[in-house]
């Protein structure tokens, strides 16, 4: 039960994307290309799924 509950908690992912891309587009200490690069590999969510599916727990 545990790790379904981790999966689905996994799936947060999406809205943790959308708050860096604000956060990356309000902060005004990065250049344009450092800006760039965090948002595509934010995109990216097979970290936190590979960390659980692998027996990490996430709590």
């Amino acid at each position: 039960m545990k790790k379904l509950f981790e999966l689905l908690v996994c799936f947060l992912h999406p809205i943790a994307v959308v708050l860096m891309w604000i956060d990356l587009a309000t902060n005004p200490d990065m250049g344009r290309g450092p800006k760039l690069a965090w948002a595509i590999f934010g995109i990216i969510p097979l970290v936190p799924f590979v960390y659980v599916l692998t027996g990490g727990d996430l709590w």
